[in-house]
């Protein structure tokens, strides 16, 4: 899953993407869960998310009324939770095992060394490397749509309307949490 990540990431033409890719290989993006319990929240889940996310929002994208750049398709998709990278630990507990014996299980909690916001902080870490659109800014911002508190509701309805990207890639990031990262 890596190498094909890795390949994709590499046919992006944008300055500074070998930087991030680097940086990338620095982290423990390539083994971290998407999460610590809903979705993907096991090594590597975070990788296998993004590329289904990229699956998915390709499609939509080639599916609907909009042109989108390739590039901007990649990035965003792949990238939209860069935020997770050195986000988790993993933690043990007790817990009866099949024979009703306690033993120590491994879980993932949550260690935010960067308190930044959730699409914020991908924004801002993938502006360290490469310039982003503003379209991808908004996408990557907004992706996690109507998850947001309700009194966002307005201003992401804009962001909606403004860039259609952005509740693509909303649409592809549900889709694949709910139905195939299980």
């Amino acid at each position: 899953m890596k190498e094909k990540f890795l390949n994709i990431l590499k046919s992006i033409n944008r300055e500074g993407i070998d930087k991030l890719i680097l940086f990338l290989d620095k982290t423990d993006f390539y083994i971290a869960p998407a999460s610590t319990r809903f979705h993907g929240a096991y090594e590597g889940g975070l990788v296998e998310h993004s590329m289904k996310v990229y699956e998915i929002l390709s499609k939509k994208a080639k599916e609907s009324d909009f042109e989108f750049d390739e590039d901007t398709i990649k990035i965003v998709a792949l990238l939209h939770d860069i935020c997770k990278l050195n986000y988790y630990k993993v933690e043990y507990r007790n817990a009866k095992n099949k024979n009703g014996d306690w033993e120590k299980v491994p879980y993932y909690t949550v260690d935010d060394t960067i308190p930044y916001g959730h699409g914020e902080k991908s924004v801002m870490m993938l502006s360290e490397f490469i310039t982003l659109t503003n379209e991808e800014k908004y996408a990557i911002r907004w992706h996690m749509g109507f998850t947001e508190p309700k009194e966002l509701y307005t201003t992401i309805g804009t962001a909606f309307k403004k860039y259609p990207l952005a509740l693509l890639l909303f649409e592809a990031d549900l889709e694949s949490t709910y139905f195939f990262d299980i």
